[in-house]
């Protein structure tokens, strides 16, 4: 009887339904070339196999998917996104009027668009508990969306970048501490580590400059002592998670790099001795250079963002073409991020033709949000690839990216994780 069940199992998983992917292009992440004429084979969740040709399905419950005119890449990863709020005119009113309920509805609909643009996973640098939910309910399937690696609550200093009560009146402005993401002193520092571990953070992101669009004059002067910077990456690193430091100016860049953080975020103002060090640390920078566009553009519109801001952007924005320009010289390490929320979400995959202006190779722009960011993951066994084994986040768009790298603005096929969530008409 036990033999007749074990042959009925075996026979049920042979007869489980495959998809069968032929691809007339596709992107080899881990050489950096295009290769003709394949069929992906999915199996469950993961690549069952890769032949070449096309492969006539073997059971009729398969499924096929006609991608022959079409060039399919890994699911893209986008590094530096925040995922509860987007880009508006009313943003800085925004935390007085909207409850969490609401911040929660309007997360599920980012995430939904962010996954239809091709990214299956983010790294989500700055929120709240609704970006441990969103990440939970997605994974277990109960919204759409890509897979998220969150910091929770951004780490900052009183009157830093993510003190969530800059610019608010005496009365409302309060002392938030560790618990809120507010540090003094390296004994916080720790407290508000294990705090986000507490609340299901993946990661931790610190604020080691002043910031952009935050409501306070500096945007680049450091905002940690470096033994706070030590004690923050320190305990990250024993409870099993990396640091992301937000950064804009040279002496918190130095600081934050010294201390032994993952990636710099932004890095608008680095200079080359920065570069240097970014190099000997083995830093990754995530340029975020989508973010520095769209802000540019739209401090030209008055009353978009609140007065005090708009001598940071003009600042700042005058030396992201020479900063960049610089560090794809120099060769520093490079992760795709985008800063989407800043901008609207869904538009993340702009970051590709802006990288290649900036310098930067078409194949070296899709390694990052590939190859590169898995590795930074801990995920390079398993995404970042096709290839067998790997998870089947797979994406289609219509061009030769190498070629045209404007095509991943347009992406037409998505699956994640063996599951069709964009399909050609």
């Amino acid at each position: 009887m036990r033999l007749l069940l074990l042959l009925l199992f075996i026979s049920q998983i042979s007869l489980a339904q495959d998809t069968y992917l032929h691809c007339g292009k596709v992107f080899d992440a881990k050489k950096g070339t295009i290769i003709t004429n394949k069929t992906i084979i999915v199996s469950g969740k993961k690549i069952k196999s890769i032949e070449d040709g096309f492969v006539a399905s073997r059971k009729k419950d398969d499924i096929t998917i006609d991608l022959r005119d079409k060039t399919v890449l890994p699911g893209l990863i986008d590094m530096h996104v925040h995922i509860e709020s987007e880009t508006s005119p009313d943003n800085y009113v925004k935390p007085f009027t909207l409850n969490e309920a609401d911040v929660a509805f309007n997360a599920a609909d980012i995430a939904k668009r962010t996954l239809m643009a091709g990214f299956t996973t983010v790294r989500d640098l700055g929120g709240s508990g609704v970006n441990v939910a969103l990440r939970n309910a997605i994974a277990k399937g109960k919204v759409p969306g890509p897979r998220i690696y969150t910091a929770e609550k951004a780490i900052a200093t009183t009157g830093g970048h993510a003190d969530p009560t800059n610019g608010r009146k005496k009365e409302l402005m309060g002392d938030p501490g560790p618990a809120e993401g507010v540090i003094n002193g390296p004994v916080e520092a720790r407290k508000a580590v294990r705090q986000r571990y507490k609340n299901g953070a993946d990661c931790i992101k610190i604020t080691a400059t002043g910031g952009v669009l935050s409501v306070s004059k500096n945007g680049h002067n450091p905002q940690f002592t470096q033994e706070e910077l030590n004690e923050i990456v320190k305990t990250a690193n024993e409870y099993g998670m990396s640091v992301a430091a937000h950064a804009h100016g040279i002496e918190g860049m130095k600081r934050a790099i010294k201390a032994g953080v993952l990636t710099i975020e932004h890095g608008s103002l680095m200079d080359l001795e920065t570069a240097q060090l970014m190099k000997q640390y083995g830093t990754y920078l995530v340029p975020t250079l989508s973010a520095g566009r769209y802000v540019a553009e739209k401090a030209k519109v008055p009353g978009y963002y609140p007065e005090i801001i708009i001598p940071k952007i003009v600042m700042i924005d005058a030396q992201l073409k020479e900063t960049f320009a610089m560090v794809s010289k120099e060769g520093v390490n490079i992760a795709f991020g985008t800063d989407a929320g800043v901008f609207p979400h869904g538009d993340n995959a702009k970051e590709f033709r802006y990288m290649v202006e900036s310098g930067w190779s078409p194949v070296f722009a899709l390694q990052s949000a590939t190859l590169v960011n898995a590795k930074l993951l801990d995920m390079e066994n398993e995404l970042g690839q096709l290839a067998v084994g790997f998870i089947a986040d797979i994406v289609a768009v219509n061009e030769d990216p190498t070629q045209t790298i404007e095509t991943m603005e347009n992406v037409v096929f998505v699956m994640k994780e063996g599951k069709i969530y964009n399909n050609l008409p």
